[in-house]
């Protein structure tokens, strides 16, 4: 039998799958590493713990394999935004800053003032937003002069593992969409936007497809890892676009609904040329013939794992999503606005704050459940809505995460969302997205499409029920008008937090 490996590169932890050619998960091994916080916003790793962590990972499942020259081929997924700074030796100048990393308010609001809202939004396709790579660059520039003049070239997290284990030096283009640098719809490095922001185009490295080829395991790491020198590296894509593989997200119609701590909906575009000014996510996909829109909900499970700790912290998920169920379709009267850190989609603000309305003496908290759930939807519902107004056809979701795991939430989502909802029989979620690019990179199958069909399978199926699809529309026009209603209070109520 032969492998591959899908390095799922997180903010928290790296996973390894091991992989089969006919997509079976065999093992899979995990290895966490620290976060740092050195003052309030800031979030960053050292980019070192990610390759001892991965190094130690891939250790842990080489040593099960009596042949290790089994595994023909890996490839990654990583965490998006990252800046990682590299000399002319290519050792890292600092820590990585995150896409977590909230310290660039400022300089979003000078790039916006040099390159103008129109051409940011026509050249990459997205807005300035804290997370992105171009304003960590920018805040070293200015912070951080020293370290910046030293500054050869800059990766993302999963690209600099990728290079210490295959020595190549290069970005997809699926994780370069996400750096504010890359013209999207041409797939090139943007000269507009790096004469306009004074970053040299020399600091960005070579673009490559998610599933070229980028050298094979150096003979260091083979040693250190139990590799053979002669297992392939593909380049990779970024956590969302191989999540959006993992779950088959490879032709029109289908979009991801992913409930993790956030939320996510990804839908898959066959063109590059849309123009959502920005109140959308648009990204280059690891199919290299397609794009991707997406849609962020900054609290989507994490809403609900605060609403249970904060108010039946004695009881388990099960039971509370029970209380929720004994409900009814819009929980008796009453919304919920998951906005409890802020909001990304479609309302980039972070000061705003969660709301329930409509609350009454014969509500329980079964009742309030129900409403966290099904507001946590509608914010899902939000990215579905903008979508469907550009013209994009969304008949079949596929859902994964912590929603994916309670028949309640995922009838509500079918309703909600009017479109069948599918789960997956295996969710592997991004680590299954590189394990696909490092298939189709080995030449196991020709093309994303053709693997997917053996590696992706859907298991239960969720139809919108009539009438709740009716009740839910009018509640959810009812919920679209809690932002505009509750904006200036919550901003009011900042000086008091």
């Amino acid at each position: 039998m032969e492998y591959v490996l899908g390095v799922d590169l997180g903010t928290s932890a790296v996973k390894v799958l091991l992989v089969s050619k006919i997509g079976d998960v065999v093992d899979e091994a995990s290895e966490s590493y620290p976060l740092y916080h050195d003052q309030p916003g800031y979030s960053e790793q050292d980019p070192e713990d990610w390759v001892k962590a991965t190094k130690t990972a891939i250790k842990i499942l080489t040593d099960k394999l009596e042949d290790n020259t089994a595994i023909k081929g890996m490839s990654f997924s990583g965490q998006m935004h990252g800046l990682v700074l590299l000399d002319k030796d290519k050792k890292p100048l600092r820590r990585a800053i995150l896409w977590n990393d909230t310290r660039t308010t400022e300089e979003c609001r000078e790039i916006e003032a040099m390159v103008g809202i129109e051409t940011l939004h026509s050249e990459t396709k997205n807005p300035a937003l804290e997370g992105f790579t171009l304003p960590k660059i920018l805040w070293v520039k200015k912070h951080e002069p020293d370290i910046f003049e030293q500054a050869d070239v800059f990766l993302l997290p999963k690209d600099y593992v990728r290079y210490r284990i295959s020595g190549d030096v290069s970005m997809d283009y699926s994780d370069a969409a996400g750096t504010l640098l890359l013209n999207v719809e041409k797939k090139a490095w943007s000269t507009i936007m790096c004469e306009k922001t004074g970053v040299d185009i020399n600091l960005c490295p070579a673009l490559v497809g998610s599933y070229d080829h980028t050298g094979t395991v150096r003979e260091e790491v083979a040693s250190e890892t139990g590799l053979s020198t002669d297992c392939q590296v593909f380049a990779g894509g970024a956590d969302n676009a191989c999540g959006a593989i993992g779950a088959g997200i490879l032709q029109d119609g289908l979009t991801l609904a992913s409930t993790g701590t956030s939320g996510v909906v990804l839908s898959y575009e066959e063109t590059g040329d849309k123009d959502f000014a920005g109140q959308v996510h648009y990204f280059n996909h690891g199919d290299p013939e397609a794009y991707y829109t997406m849609g962020v909900t900054l609290a989507a499970g994490y809403s609900l794992s605060w609403f249970k700790d904060t108010f039946a912290k004695e009881i388990s998920f099960e039971e509370l999503v029970a209380e929720a169920h004994a409900s009814t379709v819009g929980a008796k009267g009453l919304l919920y606005t998951p906005y409890i850190v802020g909001e990304r989609t479609p309302y980039p603000d972070s000061q705003i704050r969660a709301s329930f309305i409509g609350a009454h003496a014969s509500h329980t908290r079964g009742d309030f459940a129900r409403a966290v759930i099904e507001g946590i939807t509608f914010s899902l519902n939000e990215s579905v809505h903008i979508f469907r107004a550009k013209g994009k056809t969304i008949n079949k979701v596929v859902a994964s995460g912590g929603g994916a795991k309670s028949d309640l939430w995922l009838q509500i989502q079918a309703d909600v969302f009017d479109a069948e909802v599918v789960t997956l029989q295996n969710e592997q979620g991004p680590g299954m997205g590189a394990a696909i690019l490092a298939a189709v990179g080995t030449g196991w199958f020709t093309d994303l499409k053709s693997c997917a069909k053996t590696f992706v399978h859907y298991g239960k199926s969720y139809q919108p029920v009539e009438e709740n699809k009716q009740a839910y529309q009018q509640l959810f026009s009812l919920y679209q008008q809690v932002y505009n209603q509750t904006k200036t209070i919550s901003h009011d109520l900042a000086a008091f937090r």
